[in-house]
């Protein structure tokens, strides 16, 4: 990856019940421990917000590394859709699948699927809540050339954000006092199968991003919006911090400070950084700029690198389960969780 334009986003394992794949058993259970949210956090959350749990989340995001890398045409990319398809079904969401054929820099073909998931489906009111599920096919970062590419586990890059929102899901479909507004999960595919580095080919920045361009050309429902979205990207590595990226800040400034604000009232501002940075293309470029819904990227960006937008780990071998840190992704999820019901507190 490049810096700016070119940028695009791009332990022990602890649970108290078993939470296993649809390849090692049953792909429906539950993983949740008691509340464990700190003290000082659970004392702000507002009384009928739930509250998100670390563990299941971190389960999550090790139920689809299990997989193995999640590349478009392989089988653990099969495999690890059909499970999310299952595991938002088990939670009640309405889930609907969109299957497309994407076309890759190389000109290869893509067997890819949107996973679009909606709560409250009737209502009006809409938030959007995305990340992509794919992983990059290679480690273009580490690799010296073609002949050593290998593809990535993607714990960070790709399901971190996929954890999060299934724990999102999780816990609202469990919520003793469900939140009146619609909310919709998109799973974006084909989103990391971009040129690799040193690529000596045209280099055009639409060649990344492949589901969310796709969907935000054929929306899974006609006539769909939303009030806003949100787009989730690297969001679990330990000592992660959240800039408010630039095309953020250009297409839903109101919303990058709302989600910020709320982060920093919930005690998560060493994550959530209150201050700007540069624009990337990523996912939401395309809500905002083709299905003109005005949407953030919460994404983790290392202010102190010289010539990336990313951590070094970023697009390499290193990016598997040892750089996850589950109160990372409990930090992003219960913001999220909160977002929604001040939203749903708004309206009545």
């Amino acid at each position: 990856m490049q810096y700016f334009f070119r940028c695009v986003f791009q332990l022990g394992f602890y649970v108290f019940a078993a939470y296993w794949l649809s390849a090692c058993g049953d792909k429906n259970k539950d993983t949740h421990t008691e509340t464990d949210l700190p003290e000082e956090v659970q004392a702000i959350v507002l009384q009928e917000t739930p509250q998100t749990l670390a563990d299941s989340a971190l389960a999550f995001v090790q139920a689809q590394v299990d997989f193995g890398p999640r590349v478009p045409n392989s089988a653990g990319h099969q495999q690890c859709g059909d499970y999310l398809v299952s595991q938002l079904k088990y939670y009640g969401w309405e889930v609907t699948e969109q299957k497309f054929d994407a076309t890759a820099y190389n000109q290869k073909i893509l067997k890819s699927r949107n996973i679009i998931a909606s709560f409250n489906p009737g209502a009006s009111t809409r938030i959007l809540l995305a990340a992509h599920w794919d992983t990059r096919p290679f480690n273009d970062k580490e690799a010296k050339d073609s002949t050593a590419y290998t593809p990535i586990a993607g714990a960070n890059d790709g399901a971190s954000g996929v954890g999060v929102l299934l724990e999102v899901a999780r816990t609202l479909s469990q919520a003793s006092k469900k939140p009146n507004i619609g909310i919709d999960i998109i799973f974006f595919d084909s989103e990391d199968y971009g040129q690799p580095e040193g690529y000596e080919g045209e280099w055009a920045p639409d060649q990344w991003c492949l589901g969310s361009q796709y969907w935000a050309k054929n929306k899974h429902k006609e006539n769909y919006s939303a009030y806003y979205g949100i787009l989730l990207d690297m969001v679990g590595a330990k000592g992660a911090t959240f800039y408010r990226e630039g095309y953020s800040m250009k297409y839903a400034p109101s919303i990058n400070q709302k989600v910020w604000q709320i982060a920093q009232q919930l005690g998560f501002g060493a994550y959530f950084i209150p201050k700007n940075s540069p624009s990337i293309i990523d996912d939401h470029y395309y809500v905002n700029t083709l299905a003109n819904i005005p949407m953030i990227d919460i994404v983790d960006f290392d202010a102190h690198a010289q010539e990336s937008f990313f951590k070094e780990y970023h697009h390499t071998s290193k990016d598997d389960m040892e750089i996850i840190d589950k109160q990372t992704l409990q930090a992003v999820a219960q913001t999220l969780v909160q977002v929604l019901y001040n939203e749903s507190a708004a309206l009545q």
